[in-house]
């Protein structure tokens, strides 16, 4: 069965302007490397549209909502912070990769796909209920888990965030519930933006224990981010026995990358994605959906890409490397 791939040129129409990280040339960069490799062909595109709102207000208060749609259509340059760049289509792109998450998730729930993947922008994992973030409009990784649940009926399912910045709007929003377990692999928030997602940030209330924040020192490469996934992250997993995984896939934690300090190789991503493949076959029935985050070298972003949307697509998912601490080498 093959993996499904999320992807439009209107992606590229969310004009960030000169000099922003987030740019378009991000996925065209991803889309070239997959079709110079031999990917896109091995790949199943899904025709997707918008997401109705109502799937928006899971997650986001109607207010913000609308919010975010008004000040892109009255032109403003950015909603609540300057990082987070708007032009007059923004939103409604935004709500398109909402939609892609969603029609990802409804055709692996269906069986159609074993898996897939969303190359899509803008990012989402910093948005908060009622607040923009660090490049996001709109929160698509919870949307397709909150969406999971309500329209699916699933009653346990996991996200894996391995963004290098931690995902403060996803843990937020389902930290007081005990149906989603929210996972972030993320470079010490002593050191890098958002300042969340310290160690003990584990949950509030009913929610208490379904986070895990697993921060890292700056310089980690393959072999700390792997120790880490199989002595902590792994393990979570297994005792959550999730019916669905979720990935927040950012690649900036790449040793290139211009936005954070750390040494990852797209090899390392590979193994990373392979390895928790494997906990979605052994506890999902193979079912994964991920979701494009950050990564802003564009090179190594459309490389590590590459590695991740291979081991997405493997025959063997088991096929994993003996758990033993291992410096990947591109």
């Amino acid at each position: 069965m093959r993996t499904g791939l999320i992807y439009s040129e209107r992606f590229l129409q969310h004009d960030t302007g000169p000099g922003h990280p987030e740019r378009p040339d991000r996925l065209l960069a991803i889309h070239n490397q997959l079709q110079a490799r031999g990917l896109l062909d091995a790949l199943a595109p899904l025709p997707f549209g918008l997401a109705d709102r109502r799937w928006l207000e899971l997650v986001h208060t109607p207010t913000y909502v609308e919010r975010v749609f008004a000040a892109c259509e009255a032109g403003e340059p950015y909603i609540d912070s300057a990082d987070s760049t708007t032009c007059p289509q923004s939103a409604e792109i935004a709500q398109l990769a909402a939609g892609g998450a969603i029609t990802a998730v409804d055709a692996v729930m269906a069986g159609e796909l074993h898996n897939a993947f969303c190359a899509m922008r803008p990012p989402g994992h910093h948005a908060e209920a009622n607040l923009s973030m660090g490049f996001c409009l709109f929160n698509h990784v919870a949307i397709a888990a909150a969406y999971l649940i309500r329209r699916h009926g699933l009653q346990r399912v996991a996200i894996v965030d391995f963004d290098v910045h931690h995902g403060n709007g996803t843990q937020h929003l389902f930290e007081r519930r005990s149906d989603v377990l929210f996972i972030s692999m993320h470079q010490d928030p002593r050191h890098l933006y958002p300042g969340t997602g310290h160690a003990h940030e584990t949950g509030r209330d009913a929610g208490e224990g379904y986070t895990l924040n697993v921060p890292l020192p700056p310089d980690s490469g393959d072999d700390v981010y792997l120790n880490a996934l199989r002595s902590k992250v792994l393990p979570k997993l297994e005792a959550f026995d999730p019916q669905f995984l979720l990935l927040s896939a950012g690649f900036d934690a790449s040793a290139r990358d211009p936005l954070a300090h750390m040494l990852m190789t797209p090899k390392g991503f590979g193994q990373l994605t392979r390895e928790l493949r494997a906990v979605a076959e052994t506890h999902c029935r193979g079912r994964l959906v991920s979701l494009l985050e950050g990564g802003y070298h564009l090179e190594e972003l459309a490389n590590s890409v590459c590695h991740h949307v291979r081991a997405l697509h493997e025959t063997d998912a088991h096929d994993v490397a003996p758990r033993a601490s291992t410096q990947m080498k591109t």
